[in-house]
């Protein structure tokens, strides 16, 4: 593999590796029990 093709697969692989966590983030806003335990925390922060 040539060194210039390197920047283009480390760039699909960034966004690969975030498009994942944004889509594991956006599964846990999908459920109930977790935006209040997080609703919970951050309140008691106050």
């Amino acid at each position: 593999m040539s060194s210039k093709h390197r920047p283009t697969l480390q760039r699909a692989a960034w966004l690969a590796t975030s498009l994942a966590v944004l889509g594991g983030v956006f599964a846990l806003y999908t459920r109930p029990a977790f935006l209040v335990t997080l609703i919970d925390q951050v309140w008691s922060c106050f």
